[in-house]
């Protein structure tokens, strides 16, 4: 039976507040919706929470693309949300997809505010969403979404261990410009806060900036903090 929307939320260990955030899509589960989490191993209780409070909680190779791309597999919805853990929805989210996704090739991503309110941090989300709509290329921060004939035709996330993101809306926008949806979600400081703004920053312009210019995302990905498995 096909659902008209799917929320797929990757996690790894993410059970300190893991409650909290999946109640906020329970709105939407009560509407129609399907709320699939996917688990990358955890080594705490995320996946049993999970199993509390989604339509679907699953086991998957770690690395966001394959746990997006499992999760996809397993949810026949007609669009496709994928929402990272930390990142909440704004009001009626499901009602401003079901309005903006009226075609068969259609995609894209909200706005983006950060939960600080720190001057620069506002600066920061400002420029992330003028930039997405200069470039057509949106971030997994700004829930990226997209109807399930459009992403099985692009084969779905490509898989990298970093810049996932980026490397299928590239794809995309080569089939249809992006919907900049103007309604913001909100996602978490904890990176900034933890590393530093400016540090963080700097960090990802280089890393994007050397993306783009060919550099291996296994490489890029242990400079972010991520271990790639060993098939990425």
């Amino acid at each position: 039976m096909r659902v008209p929307l799917c929320i797929v939320v990757p996690v790894l260990n993410e059970a300190p507040g893991l409650a909290d955030r999946l109640a906020r899509l329970q709105v939407y589960r009560r509407r129609g919706a399907h709320v699939v989490v996917v688990d990358g191993g955890s080594s705490d209780e995320t996946l049993a929470i999970a199993r509390q409070h989604a339509d679907l909680a699953l086991l998957a190779p770690r690395g966001r693309a394959a746990q997006m791309n499992a999760g996809a597999a397993a949810c026949p919805g007609d669009i496709l949300l994928f929402l990272h853990a930390d990142t909440f929805l704004p009001e009626r989210a499901d009602q401003i997809l079901l309005h903006a996704c009226t075609g068969p090739l259609a995609w894209g991503r909200f706005d983006v505010r950060i939960s600080s309110g720190r001057p620069l941090l506002r600066l920061v989300a400002c420029l992330m969403n003028f930039r997405s709509r200069l470039t057509g290329i949106a971030t997994g921060d700004q829930a990226i979404f997209v109807r399930h004939e459009l992403f099985l035709l692009v084969g779905g996330f490509p898989n990298l261990p970093l810049m996932e993101d980026i490397a299928m809306c590239t794809q995309l926008k080569t089939i249809r410009p992006p919907i900049c949806l103007q309604a913001k979600v909100l996602t978490s400081a904890r990176r900034w806060e933890k590393y530093g703004v400016w540090r963080t920053i700097i960090l990802m312009w280089r890393l994007r900036a050397a993306y783009f210019f060919g550099a291996d995302p296994a490489k890029l990905a242990i400079q972010y903090g991520y271990r790639p498995r060993d098939d990425q």
